[in-house]
């Protein structure tokens, strides 16, 4: 498919504005999970290693917007212009997911290191979160065709 500039800017929006959000998504839960881990051991309890899981999950939807880009970039019934819009849209909005998840990890690392407890339940409220950039993934896909 020959691409105009407009859908490049979209294609490329997409997956930047995905990317971007994921490392503004890091700048917030990672330095929470160190201040849990700092909490765990001013309490006196082993700082436990399982919670980078809380740091890592916005890299995810790196991947994601990667994924829609690609659909974009092969979609052969979407016309340049929507394109352009579906992409800035969707980078837009996974990149945002990226930040709200990160918040929800942010709470969920202090929540754990305080308690030691419930580490299933906070992984939960993380995929919930997780899913919204999901199925933004998977629309784009079927819209793409």
């Amino acid at each position: 498919m020959d691409t105009s500039l407009l859908a490049e800017i979209g294609l490329v929006a997409c997956f930047g504005l995905s990317s971007f959000g994921a490392v503004i998504g890091v700048t917030v839960n990672a330095p929470a999970v160190i201040g849990a881990w700092k909490k765990s051991s001013l309490n006196n309890r082993p700082a436990p290693f399982i919670m980078v899981i809380f740091a890592a999950t916005c890299m995810t939807n790196i991947i994601y917007g990667y994924i829609a880009m690609d659909a974009l970039a092969s979609s052969v019934i979407m016309s340049d212009n929507y394109i352009f819009m579906l992409g800035c849209l969707t980078g837009i909005c996974i990149g945002l997911n990226s930040y709200i998840q990160a918040m929800v990890c942010a709470h969920a690392a202090d929540a754990f290191a305080e308690t030691g407890r419930n580490f299933g339940n906070y992984i939960m409220v993380v995929g919930v979160a997780e899913t919204f950039a999901l199925f933004i993934m998977v629309f784009v896909i079927l819209i793409a065709g």
